[in-house]
């Protein structure tokens, strides 16, 4: 009898060492929705390299929170709104994702937000920018890393706005495009906007565009500039060809991806603000990324690397701070006005909105022989505190 009492309490003891073990070994379990195909493929291979540099940068290459191992599942939105629903879907409901990463496009983005709310589950936002996403139509779930067009508007007013400037907008006609030029407006105190030309997010051919553009601007007095708010295919600043100097008019836009930029070598000294830019920021986390990049790719981090490991490093800031616990409401109080240190310097999701307030950087273009592309040169950087970024979101 004594022996079977003890057979059952090593029987016991096993099995609660197994329930210990897999509390403390459990899987943490993070999808990355994104556009891997489609108009934005460029940006989202960026993002996807650097959530990964970012969840090991953060872990000290161990990829495990608190003995819990960091599974990455990979989902294509395809840049279609309906299959990006679908995917996020799948991975909270079949694939038990803990938390979700993504998407690139603005209105693949603003399709999977109602998602998340009816998981309960946190959608980290990154790279979509448009102000809607942590504006009207934020829920609770959602975190933002990547800027907001606001952030952008801003910090791009900083380096247009004076007196006596006539500004013509070009932009996609879908949430990014004209979320960016409502904020852009939004932002300018002495500036004014004489017109908005919006194309379609595939257009390649911008003459008739760019016409509108000349024509209203042409009799104006004092300054006037072009400001271009574009993303992924298609190039815009095609419009240079069409000689807009001839008018006394000039071509005027935020950073963008290393190959968007080979447009800037024709624009020497063109100003505007850049989300990032790898040669800017002076940091440890930057550094880590810069060299790790260069070692394994040959190249620098572009745009969006940099945006993709900021999400990697808050995720993992997040779960060490709940000791690997990823229950939502628990994960939602500790992000919460959380700061943490990226490539850009720190980051910090305000309570209010759980957008990241981030520095921003205004800068002029050089051009530089040993580079493919118009190098950014540091004229200041925008602090967070310098950016009344507006929360629209009516919480």
């Amino acid at each position: 009898m004594q022996h079977n009492r003890t057979a059952l309490r090593v029987v016991a003891l096993a099995a609660g060492l197994l329930a210990a073990g897999s509390a403390l070994g459990k899987d943490i379990r993070i999808a990355h929705v994104y556009d891997k195909t489609g108009a934005l493929e460029a940006y989202a291979k960026q993002t996807q390299t650097g959530l990964m540099m970012g969840l090991e940068y953060a872990t000290g290459g161990t990829m495990a929170v608190n003995g819990n191992k960091l599974v990455l599942i990979e989902k294509d939105t395809q840049g279609k709104p309906d299959v990006a629903k679908a995917q996020l879907a799948a991975a909270y409901s079949d694939d038990h994702a803990d938390i979700a990463v993504g998407p690139t496009s603005s209105g693949t983005a603003l399709a999977m937000l109602p998602v998340a709310d009816e998981y309960k589950k946190i959608l980290l936002v990154e790279p979509a920018v448009a102000d809607s996403i942590t504006g009207e139509k934020w829920n609770r779930y959602i975190f933002r890393t990547g800027r907001n067009s606001s952030q952008d508007a801003i910090a791009n007013a900083v380096a247009l706005d004076k007196p006596g400037v006539q500004i013509a907008t070009l932009a996609q006609d879908y949430a990014f495009g004209r979320d960016g030029v409502k904020a852009f407006k939004g932002a300018l105190k002495h500036a004014k906007v004489v017109h908005e030309e919006y194309l379609p997010t595939n257009t390649t051919d911008f003459t008739a565009g760019a016409q509108r553009l000349f024509d209203s601007l042409k009799d104006k007095p004092g300054r006037k500039i072009i400001f271009i708010i574009w993303a992924g295919a298609g190039n815009p600043f095609k419009i240079a060809d069409l000689d807009p100097k001839r008018y006394g008019i000039e071509i005027a836009s935020g950073g963008n991806i290393l190959p968007a930029m080979a447009a800037y070598k024709n624009l020497p000294g063109m100003e505007g603000a850049t989300y990032y830019y790898f040669g800017i920021p002076k940091n440890k986390v930057n550094e880590w990324l810069v060299s790790t990049h260069y070692a394994r790719f040959k190249a620098p981090p572009d745009f969006f690397t940099a945006g993709g490991m900021a999400a990697g490093i808050a995720l993992v800031e997040a779960l060490k701070k709940t000791g690997g616990d990823t229950n939502t409401e628990k994960l939602i109080s500790t992000m919460e006005g959380m700061s943490f240190e990226t490539p850009k310097g720190k980051m910090t999701f305000r309570k209010e909105d759980h957008q990241a307030m981030q520095s921003m950087y205004h800068f002029k273009i050089k051009v530089d022989p040993a580079f493919a592309w118009g190098v950014p040169e540091l004229v200041r950087e925008i602090k967070p505190e310098e950016m009344n970024v507006p929360i629209r979101n009516h919480r």
